[in-house]
């Protein structure tokens, strides 16, 4: 989508953080944009930081992970804007910890939290935006985990890696409906993000990872070197404009990417192919190719032979 003002955008998590930077970027760039906040004071800080430009941003104060108020907050929007364009699903969380120890409760909140959020987002909208049939786009906000992942966050790992999945395979199904499908995967941004874990929900309570101010406070100094979050949502603004798959938004993690597609490179099984199963993987490649032209089946993936 190139010209993308007067056109409607709603992000998840955006009135704080990485997302009030989104949210102050597609602003800019001329859109009516919707936010979602959890607290009421975070909205009253963004609401001020915002100023003139708060007039053309309306607030939803939505938990991702209630089904319903996703429901009522696609509604709410149509009402308010009447058709959405831009979906951008920011919102997540983290704990940090040895994965080995983690309990069901940190799987429970933060998979719901980042994955079941997204999922969320997608099935209350995606409709919306195939009705209008003007098209769209959604960015799905994963993180530089999804492909580089480190030892204290494991199920953040995973659920950025669930969403890098996930995003990858929606870009072919909306394709034919001129809706772009991106991931962005920032790493290190300025934001208050270290705090979510002292903000836990109770029923999320049973945890090895004990929410701590004073761990808090040392990760705060490691977050204030990040990116502004203003310049993440240039990023994200220009990847949607260009249709790109990836946004890619820190430059300092080229070369360590480079040296992990090497490793896969140099283990991948050095043999003959089995021509059967190399039919079967062109018809997959073949049926990549034709989605982006028009809604692929599972017979597309099926030899016609079988």
């Amino acid at each position: 989508m190139n010209d993308l003002r007067g056109k409607t955008a709603f992000i998840t998590g955006g009135a704080g953080g990485m997302g009030l930077g989104i949210a102050k970027v597609l602003n800019a760039a001329g859109m009516r944009v919707a936010v979602s906040y959890r607290r009421r004071e975070q909205w009253a800080q963004a609401r001020a930081e915002l100023g003139d430009a708060g007039r053309d941003v309306h607030a939803i104060r939505l938990d991702v992970t209630d089904r319903p108020a996703m429901a009522r907050a696609a509604e709410e929007i149509d009402s308010v804007f009447g058709k959405l364009h831009v979906l951008v699903n920011n919102a997540g969380v983290s704990v940090f910890g040895p994965t080995d120890e983690a309990t069901y409760d940190d799987y429970d909140w933060i998979m719901g939290v980042n994955f079941g959020g997204v999922v969320n987002g997608l099935v209350s909208f995606i409709p919306r935006i195939k009705a209008h049939g003007e098209g769209g786009h959604i960015v799905n906000v994963s993180s530089m985990a999804a492909f580089l992942p480190g030892p204290q966050a494991g199920i953040y790992t995973a659920s950025k890696f669930a969403v890098r999945g996930l995003t990858e395979c929606l870009r072919d199904n909306l394709a034919p409906y001129n809706i772009g499908v991106s991931l962005m995967t920032p790493a290190l941004v300025r934001t208050n993000a270290f705090e979510s874990a002292l903000r836990r929900p109770a029923q999320y309570s049973n945890t090895r990872f004990p929410a701590s101010t004073e761990v808090a406070e040392q990760m705060r100094a490691v977050f204030e070197v990040g990116m502004e979050p203003l310049e993440v949502g240039e990023k994200m603004l220009r990847g949607i404009q260009r249709n790109d798959l990836y946004i890619l938004t820190h430059p300092e993690n080229k070369d360590e990417f480079r040296a992990l597609q090497q490793v896969i490179l140099d283990t991948w099984p050095n043999e003959p192919v089995d021509p059967r199963r190399e039919a079967v993987e062109e018809m997959r490649r073949r049926a990549k190719h034709d989605a982006q032209t028009r809604a692929t089946q599972i017979s597309d993936l099926v030899s016609k032979k079988s």
